[in-house]
């Protein structure tokens, strides 16, 4: 119990202040974009506040685990560069029994994890694209500010005017850009530079169309076949409101509904937030041997090293979850793969460095 106490103070004071410094600048990023989006009259001050809180519960996930990680390479590497570690193991203390107490500490982080990603990740998701579509349904196109880049709210367009006659609603020398999904049939980018534009005023449940005078209309294919230009005088764009909706559809899916669906993504999806907590756990235990060092030996090495590791397992979790996204690997083994390689990295870690540094 006393060694238990101990490394969880130990870890737990960098994981506080780890975690802080991290949800403070996640924050202030969040921030800077609502309340800019705020500032030129897309959404409310209440509504962007409340999309700051929801983007900060969903990145919980994977802000949890990284604390987690680092506060424990800190701590761990801390007692050995002190010696303390290898009192501890001169009293009979085992480096598996180090690992269990390591393991009991990180136990609650990973459920508290779970918990989130499981039943918190789809109802934030969920909560704010409620909030951005009814700021998109109630916002007046009319009265928007020329001078920035504008992202219409659910119809995957970006939208920019040099000038602006607000009393007419016209905004003049526009600029109109969207980049197509892979999902959709044109797979290129749409580009539309006008004189002018007549934007609408969105009410709920209706289609938005803006009406652009004297421009050019670019196609752009991205697999390289064929590119097309239009000149027109008028020219009528729809936006459509769906799109975003449709696109995040698996994120804001109750877990129970992601389990019982044979949808690549929604599979995709239900085994990221499923294991979470095993990501969690297998971060801080493959930290344990990643500290150990020689007494007031630098941490540089050891501290690059382990961030090296901590970036190839979190890419080849996202290569593997893309690639179940994509219907390249069936749910089994799916993310799972990417686990049992962390599993064997904390054998190897765990076995075998002793017996390497000892030759």
């Amino acid at each position: 119990m006393i060694i238990d106490r101990y490394l969880s103070w130990e870890i737990l004071r960098p994981f506080a202040a780890g975690l802080g410094l991290l949800v403070l600048v996640f924050v202030g990023y969040s921030a800077a974009r609502y309340l800019s989006m705020a500032a030129d009259g897309q959404l409310d001050i209440l509504t962007a506040f409340k999309l700051i809180g929801l983007n900060l519960l969903v990145t919980l996930e994977i802000l949890l685990p990284t604390a987690l990680f680092f506060s424990v390479l800190s701590a761990v590497g801390r007692l050995y560069r002190d010696a303390e570690m290898y009192a501890v193991y001169a009293s009979g203390i085992s480096r598996v029994r180090v690992l269990e107490s390591v393991l009991k500490f990180s136990l609650l982080i990973a459920l508290f994890t779970g918990f989130l990603s499981i039943a918190g990740r789809p109802w934030a998701f969920r909560t704010s694209y409620e909030l951005e579509a009814q700021a998109a349904a109630s916002f007046d196109l009319k009265k928007m500010a020329a001078g920035n880049f504008m992202a219409l709210l659910g119809s995957g367009y970006v939208f920019f005017a040099k000038d602006a006659d607000q009393d007419l609603g016209v905004h003049k020398r526009v600029f109109l850009y969207k980049q197509h999904t892979e999902d959709s049939s044109n797979r290129g980018s749409e580009l539309l530079v006008a004189e002018s534009a007549s934007l609408p005023m969105l009410h709920p449940g209706e289609a938005m169309q803006a009406e652009f005078t004297n421009g050019y209309n670019y196609m752009l294919d991205n697999r390289e076949q064929r590119d097309l230009t239009l000149d027109f005088k008028e020219l009528i764009v729809r936006l459509p409101m769906e799109e975003a909706q449709e696109r995040y559809r698996a994120r804001a899916e109750t877990t129970l509904a992601l389990a019982n669906s044979t949808n690549p993504k929604d599979i995709a999806e239900y085994q990221w937030r499923i294991t979470t907590p095993l990501a969690t756990l297998l971060l801080a235990l493959i930290a344990v041997p990643l500290s150990r060092m020689s007494p007031r030996q630098s941490r540089s090495r050891n501290f690059f090293i382990a961030l090296l590791v901590y970036i190839a397992l979190f890419s080849t979790t996202s290569v593997m979850r893309t690639w179940v996204e994509q219907d390249k690997i069936g749910a089994m083994p799916g993310l799972w793969t990417a686990y049992v390689i962390e599993i064997a990295l904390l054998i190897v870690l765990v076995t075998g460095l002793p017996r390497l540094k000892r030759r």
